[in-house]
Order: structure tokens, then sequence, then C-alpha cells
């Protein structure tokens, strides 16, 4: 984590932009999961690979997209014993084309607490969700949208009316 680099808030989703890669980016950060993820599975005899991206409402970040589970997955076949040798590897995506309101009413339907959960990039000092980041106003939308009580529990400094 670079601490001299601010996390961007914005009043409303409406002011969020994927035209370009946002700052809080981590590098290859479903690269090294999913890399991770292969070197597990071929050693267990497991063809499938599961990881939780949505290119819906992805933020701009390059690893979420399709494009690039699709080029992953033709690397992992070209990179692993079980490829070469004619098995198949396949990354599974389940959550991909979802809206956040289709991702939270499916966790609601398996029994997802999502009172402790958190998708804050910048929480406050007292644990509470900042309500400002792209992650708290994209979650924020998704439960609004899903007609569901948000149980986030937002930091008292933030001013958000979420």
């Amino acid at each position: 984590v670079d601490e001299s680099l601010e996390v961007p808030k914005h009043e409303s989703v409406d002011d969020l932009s994927a035209d370009s890669v946002p700052i809080t980016y981590v590098p290859a950060r479903n690269t090294i999961f999913l890399s991770f993820a292969t070197a597990v599975a071929e050693t267990r005899g497991a063809h499938d690979v599961f990881i939780g991206v949505n290119a819906v409402d992805y933020s701009g970040y390059p690893d979420c997209r399709p494009e690039f589970i699709e080029a992953f997955e033709v690397m992992a076949n070209l990179a692993t014993r079980e490829g070469v040798e004619g098995g198949r590897l396949r990354i599974r995506t389940p959550l991909i084309d979802l809206t956040k309101a289709e991702i939270i009413q499916l966790g609601l339907s398996l029994g997802v607490n999502y009172g402790a959960t958190m998708s804050c990039y910048d929480p406050a000092a007292d644990g509470g969700a900042c309500g400002h980041c792209d992650a708290c106003l994209l979650r924020a939308r998704g439960f609004a949208d899903a007609a569901v009580d948000d149980p986030t529990r937002y930091s008292k400094s933030s001013t958000s009316d979420l």
C-alpha cells in the first residue's frame, strides 16, 4: 500500500468513470490469484478454478474483464501438464455478467451475512466504511437497486447520505 496516494472520493456513483485504470488498481492482483489457484488445481487434479470478478461494475480494473479471463485460461492450458497432455482447465466466473444488485440477491439466497463484509477501499479509524470511495458507492447502489437494506456500517465521519 502506498500511503502517499489518496483514495479518490465521490458524492455519487454517477461521478465514477471507467475510462481509465483507477489509482486503487493493484497491479496483476487477479493474475497472481489465478496463478496460485491454477497451481493448486493442477496438484489436486481439479479442472475448474473459480474467481469472483465482475465486468459489469468493474471500476476500470483490467484484470476483471472477460478478455483477461479468456487469455488467462489459454495461457493456463499452455503452461500446465494437464493442458499440454490434452486435459482442460477452465476459469469459471459466475459473477462476471451480474449487476451488483444480482450479486447481492444471489448472496442472500446463499445465506451471505453482508453485515460481516467490507468493500471500502479507505475505511475510517473507527472501522466504518468511508461511504465515498468507488467500492462504497457501487455497494450502496447495488443494495438500493436490489431493494435490500444496506447493513454496511459507515463511519461517523462519513457525510454521504447513502
